[in-house]
């Protein structure tokens, strides 16, 4: 489902992905309100939502969608890559975000990865707005890591510098598979639902800093 209160813009983003043979638009909506009434009676994989929106914006929306049986999955939208309301719907649980300006295969690409459950931290965008705009200072980042072992601890960084499964497998030695049991330890011991919390987890305690060099 696309959601956009600019007609233009949601009819353009509706064409891009219905040119693609293994994607369907099944709804539209104007605004998180409506989409909410439409995801009552209609089931939808993946909502991508746009952030500022009339009567109910993407980041409340995403929250509610949250509180659904079976939610789908949230890709949201952004005009400005420095929008605080992106960082918001991270943490009301939107698998990831782009700016509305990506080329159509970026967006494609990012609808793709986020029906298979990967979240979307990798492009620059992400990583920049994550680390100029998360309020720090609020958890130890002692208490973070000493949750871990070693060797998730060594996963848990890769995965807050945006590396990929076969980014960190190839860093340590390990087979994508084992990096991918980690990853779901992880997940669990620090009570996080997906790898973008664990981005937003690893600023916010400073674990990692904007300064960090990201994973190659």
């Amino acid at each position: 489902m696309i959601v956009d209160d600019q007609e233009l813009l949601r009819n353009g983003l509706t064409m891009v992905v219905r040119s693609q043979p293994d994607v369907e638009v099944v709804a539209e909506a104007g605004d998180g309100l409506e989409a909410l009434e439409v995801l009552r009676s209609r089931s939808v994989d993946v909502v991508v939502m746009d952030i500022r929106m009339p009567r109910m914006d993407g980041v409340t929306a995403t929250r509610e969608i949250q509180r659904m049986d079976n939610p789908p999955k949230v890709l949201a939208l952004t005009t400005f890559d420095l929008d605080e309301h992106a960082l918001a719907a991270l943490r009301a649980g939107a698998s990831g975000f782009l700016l509305k300006d990506a080329p159509g295969e970026e967006i494609i690409a990012a609808i793709r990865h986020v029906h298979r459950g990967d979240s979307i931290i990798a492009p620059a965008t992400t990583r920049r707005l994550i680390g100029q705009l998360v309020a720090r200072a609020d958890t130890d980042p002692d208490a973070v890591l000493n949750a871990l072992t070693e060797r998730e601890r060594e996963v848990f960084l890769g995965m807050a510098r945006g590396a990929s499964n076969a980014e960190i497998g190839a860093g340590l030695f390990l087979s994508e598979t084992t990096v991918k049991t980690h990853v779901g330890r992880i997940l669990a011991k620090l009570g996080l639902r997906d790898r973008v919390q664990a981005v937003v987890l690893a600023y916010e305690s400073g674990v990692v800093t904007p300064g960090d060099r990201e994973v190659q």
